[in-house]
């Protein structure tokens, strides 16, 4: 898809309109519980403001919305188990959007998997994106003495290089010694795919697992995942994602990629809730159980196992003979919660009525319509804030992160906040602008553009 274009006229608020009545997606904000002004300036619990006038939500990297299936398919799942109790377990109830639970993890994983462009049973919904890392790590990284780094991004969301940090201590190894850290060329903030490959290069010899971020969470750059996945098996590594902000923001392609693993959470784009359980993608060439040895010799990758990574077939029968699930649900440890599932697949629903295809589509338009208001009237030097986000459309997502001048960002904050805006801000000097494709309105970053470029002229 090309670059979106816009001329003088695309800055009126009459534009931004258009826009939005051509929009094909328009109908899904409705799907959504738009948090409302008088809500986010109260400290009180209060029921959501259907009729109040919305915020404008721009924070769908830290936390999606939430979705108004939710209440229907989480009050599903408690009505299951207030009326059959342990039933529910192995129970189709007619007219309930939700499996029975023995089966609700399948439910979500087959929704994911058209989300990060995998086979069904290469996805598994299952803990949290960190616990998950930390079991994928137990399988994948199998430091040597000549081969035990780890590559990493130079910026990693800090629960990923605590995981990893931990991970390499736990085989007795010194992090400071088997973790390389790819940064960007001094003074910038983009790192280009070439000088990934180039350290890749350089540590090659040494390195035994790749893991980065499918995008950058401080500066929103997209990796090149199918390039430097290709590049890094060729040089013998193994390769792993983490696509928190990846996950339900752009097109995945990671069966067809050849990605070995990855994780992700649910709660920013994905709309899934606060905390809500996560997923990961184990490549079908990694899941496979052998038989040649008899039923009760599977083999298998070793990984970190529990009995609901067991065959539904053999699950109760507690004779202590692990009969792992062919796939990414092999790697599942543990009963999931029931009810985080419901939240999971209510959100997940909404997904299933469209495709990344689309929302990508409106996304590139809607962050190009934003990238484009922001630069607009100002000159390179007169400009207070740079866009750190890379410029080219098809190295972002739904983000772009504004490096402000020192000093402005408490009071473009407070500005934001009082014109009942939410956006993320990193200290000291960034805040993160993502317009949702799924509920955010081309209107919406208009009258964003107009509030920040007032909030600067302190």
């Amino acid at each position: 898809m090309a670059k979106p274009v816009f001329t003088e006229e695309a800055a009126s608020p009459e534009y931004a309109a258009q826009l939005d009545a051509q929009d094909p997606l328009a109908a899904f904000r409705d799907k959504f519980i738009i948090p409302s002004k008088a809500n986010i300036a109260s400290k009180k619990l209060a029921k959501p403001g259907l009729s109040s006038e919305p915020c404008i939500y721009f924070c769908g990297n830290s936390l999606g919305i939430q979705s108004k299936a939710t209440v229907n398919f989480v009050e599903a799942q408690l009505d299951t188990w207030a009326s059959i109790g342990v039933g529910g377990h192995f129970t189709d109830l007619e007219d309930s959007p939700l499996k029975q639970w023995q089966l609700l993890s399948e439910q979500a994983a087959a929704s994911m998997s058209k989300i990060v462009g995998a086979k069904p049973d290469e996805v598994a919904a299952m803990g949290t994106l960190t616990t998950n890392l930390h079991l994928l790590l137990a399988s994948f990284y199998k430091p040597t003495a000549t081969k035990h780094k780890i590559i990493l991004d130079w910026k990693a969301f800090p629960s990923d290089h605590y995981a990893i940090e931990s991970q390499i201590a736990w085989h007795n190894l010194d992090p400071k010694q088997s973790m390389v850290l790819i940064g960007p060329e001094e003074g910038e903030y983009e790192i280009s795919t070439e000088r990934i490959l180039s350290l890749i290069d350089e540590n090659a010899d040494k390195a035994a697992l790749l893991l980065l971020p499918g995008i950058q969470y401080y500066t929103g750059q997209f990796f090149d995942i199918k390039k430097i996945t290709h590049y890094a098996h060729s040089r013998n590594l193994v390769v792993g994602w983490d696509l928190a902000h990846a996950y339900g923001n752009l097109e995945l392609k990671l069966h067809e990629w050849n990605v070995d693993f990855a994780v992700w959470c649910t709660y920013k784009y994905g709309n899934a809730g606060p905390g809500a359980m996560g997923g990961l993608f184990v490549h079908e060439k990694h899941g496979q159980v052998d038989y040649a040895e008899g039923e009760d010799c599977p083999k298998f990758r070793h990984r970190l196992t529990g009995w609901y990574g067991g065959d539904r077939s053999v699950r109760f029968k507690m004779d202590n003979k692990f009969k792992p699930i062919p796939g990414a649900g092999g790697f599942q440890i543990s009963n999931p919660s029931a009810i985080d599932l419901a939240a999971l697949c209510a959100a997940l629903s909404v997904f299933d009525g469209t495709s990344m295809a689309e929302l990508r589509h409106k996304s590139v338009r809607l962050t190009a319509y934003l990238e484009y208001l922001l630069l607009k009237d100002y000159d390179e030097e007169s400009r207070p804030f740079r866009i750190i986000t890379p410029k080219n459309h098809e190295a972002r997502g739904a983000q772009l992160s504004l490096l402000l001048k020192p000093g402005l960002l408490q009071n473009v904050s407070q500005k934001l906040q009082e014109a009942g805006i939410i956006c993320d801000k990193r200290e000291p000097d960034v805040v993160r602008v993502a317009p949702v494709p799924l509920y955010n309105t081309f209107s919406e970053v208009w009258t964003f553009v107009q509030i920040f470029k007032k909030a600067l002229e302190v």
